[in-house]
């Protein structure tokens, strides 16, 4: 039997449109073994491992009349070839043009006739690195346990793990009169899927409506946040279609200095950082900056849950933080976020902002976007940005005995913004990927290089430490 789309999932294809591609990704870079590792390699690797993401090989199929959510089928003609490309980059293979090749990847929305996802394997980047990019639709993402291609392909040791033999062959995908027949049986099984469907098929504001309304409760508890409209900003614009990526790579350890001398989390410090940044990327576009200056990001924050036995352990709370931009000073800019985090904390905000995951599906490792065309319309008024910030393992990965360097992930766009900040912290390195409107942003590699010397500064008020070191 078919896997039926929940309405969540089916939302992130219903809203999508060619200005908010509705993919996530992630850009790793590799030091290849002796051996080397070449593209006939990465599709071996993702051949032998496939069979353990079997969403992988299959495919979006359509109700007829619409009278069900769509159904995943398997792919008859699945390729794996197609899936998994081959780009090069000319010399000199800078990361400058990488980030370019990101970028126009990502403005490019996935063949909704084939599995939704795409990786790609960059060869001639400098320093005899080779690059995997990948793409994954949000409709792929089943819930927080869910795991994608690119964390299948890799391993904690050179040497790559013994995986079971794949033995697949896909199912016979049901014709028009067996997927009604299905949709027609679902009926009678769950009788809400009815009023699933009928939000499904007059999607847009009115669906949404019902979403939001499901989750009312849970966002009332963020009131105080979000009582007052996010401030007027140039990242929030109307955007294209294309875009533009930047990379910023800088050092766990100096989080935990910052957070040492002066108290608070790694998160904490990371928002900072951001803010610091934003605030100088404000001042060199001669935006007017005051002492109040705010810029509201939504956080997602990962929590712990009790869940029994065998249910999904991971939980997601989003917070609305005002970043200080407006505060001159980066230590006064750390205290003023520190107390707005714990202020969120002990209001239990974060506990009623947990709602929110039923509307936006923000999940680790891949972050989500909001879940509906129109919350996407609503966040210009809500927020200014999302800054999401998933932990990675403190240990190399390898993939076919290629030591990962580096990973950073790539968060979409909503609509109406103009710049999505995602960072992920791996073998003691914290890396960020800032995915950007191409015209609305053509300085993001200003902003990623802020972001570093917004973390220096932080690290230059540390008793005992040089900002220049």
């Amino acid at each position: 039997m078919s896997d039926r789309l929940s309405p969540l999932d089916v939302s992130f294809l219903y809203m999508e449109t060619p200005t908010t591609p509705f993919h996530v990704g992630g850009v790793a870079t590799f030091d290849p073994p002796a051996e080397g590792f070449d593209y006939e390699r990465l599709v071996d690797l993702i051949t032998e491992r496939i069979a353990l993401v079997p969403r992988y090989r299959q495919k979006v199929r359509s109700i007829p009349g619409r009278l069900a959510n769509p159904v995943w089928v398997d792919d008859e003609d699945f390729d794996v070839t197609y899936h998994v490309r081959r780009s090069a980059l000319p010399k000199p293979g800078t990361d400058a043009q990488l980030r370019e090749l990101v970028g126009r990847l990502m403005g490019r929305r996935l063949d909704r006739n084939r599995p939704l996802w795409e990786t790609y394997l960059v060869e001639g980047l400098e320093g005899g690195r080779v690059g995997v990019i990948t793409k994954t639709h949000h409709a792929m993402v089943d819930g927080v346990a869910a795991v994608d291609i690119g964390t299948v392909i890799l391993d904690v040791t050179p040497e790559p793990r013994e995986v079971p033999a794949d033995d697949w062959r896909p199912s016979r995908p049901p014709g028009a009169a067996g997927l009604v027949v299905g949709a027609l049986t679902d009926y009678v099984k769950r009788p809400t899927q009815a009023l699933d469907t009928a939000r499904s098929a007059v999607f847009d504001a009115r669906a949404t409506a019902g979403k939001v309304g499901e989750v009312a409760g849970g966002v009332l508890a963020s009131a105080v946040s979000i009582a007052r409209p996010a401030p007027d900003s140039p990242l929030n614009v109307r955007i294209g279609e294309s875009r533009r990526f930047g990379m910023a790579a800088t050092d766990l350890d100096d989080y935990k200095l910052v957070r040492k001398a002066h108290g608070g989390t790694v998160n904490d410090v990371v928002l900072a950082t951001v803010a610091g940044a934003l605030r100088a990327w404000l001042l060199t576009r001669g935006e007017a900056v005051t002492p109040s200056s705010v810029v509201r990001a939504m956080v997602p924050v990962s929590v712990r849950s009790h869940a029994p036995a065998g249910a999904t352990g991971n939980r997601i709370s989003s917070l609305f933080v005002d970043l200080p931009v407006g505060e001159g000073s980066p230590v006064l800019r750390l205290q003023r976020v520190s107390y707005v985090m714990r202020g969120h904390k002990e209001s239990g905000e974060s506990v009623g902002a947990q709602a929110l995951v039923q509307m936006s599906g923000f999940a680790p490792p891949t972050i989500h976007s909001l879940g509906a065309r129109a919350a996407s319309s609503m966040t210009r008024r809500l927020f200014n940005l999302v800054v999401t910030n998933v932990p990675g393992p403190q240990f190399p990965l390898y993939a076919a005995g290629a030591r990962m360097l580096s990973m950073h992930p790539v968060v979409p766009l909503a609509k109406g913004q103009a710049l999505s900040i995602g960072l992920t912290s791996y073998d003691g390195g914290v890396f960020y990927g800032l995915n950007a409107d191409r015209d609305a942003l053509a300085d993001v590699d200003v902003v990623a290089s802020l972001l570093e010397e917004s973390l220096a500064e932080l690290v230059g008020t540390v008793p005992g430490m040089d900002v220049h070191r």
